[in-house]
């Protein structure tokens, strides 16, 4: 039974090895491709600032990637026309360049409605949907995104 083990320990090294090859070897840029992520924000002021900064180094080493950010309860507040950090820097300098790369940012109605936020209080780059929750859920299960939550 133990050599049955080993035998099958074997054959995994000799998979694992052969998909090393083919992908390139243990360089982590030659397998990169068009992957799909949806970071998960719901307090800017603890979250965004990392976001950001992630999905900037994110779009670096792979940028085909398609980066969906999706915002919820305290997390839409750094997409508010005018907002900024701690340090007195406004977001939507970096949202801007990051839409242009092809990120989008989704905000939950359901959190403007139990804030009564007005959708005009955001800036264009901000795109809406019915519920933050629900799109993370519909993201990862029916259009296969990894999830991330800075």
């Amino acid at each position: 039974m133990a050599m049955n083990r080993f035998a099958w320990a074997g054959v995994c090294l000799v998979a694992l090895a052969g998909c090393a090859i083919t992908n390139g070897g243990m360089n982590p840029k030659a397998s990169v491709g068009p992957v799909r992520v949806v970071y998960h924000i719901n307090d800017s002021a603890e979250q965004a600032d990392n976001a950001l900064r992630n999905i900037g180094n994110h779009l670096e080493v792979n940028p085909q990637a398609k980066i969906v950010v999706v915002t919820h309860a305290r997390g839409v507040d750094f997409l508010f026309d005018g907002a900024k950090n701690k340090g007195g820097n406004p977001y939507n300098i970096r949202v801007e360049e990051l839409k242009q790369r092809g990120v989008q940012f989704d905000v939950c109605e359901i959190t403007l409605r139990n804030r009564k936020i007005p959708q005009n209080r955001f800036i264009p780059e901000a795109t809406f949907v019915p519920s933050g929750v629900a799109e993370i859920t519909r993201l990862q299960q029916r259009e296969g995104y990894a999830y991330l939550r800075p």
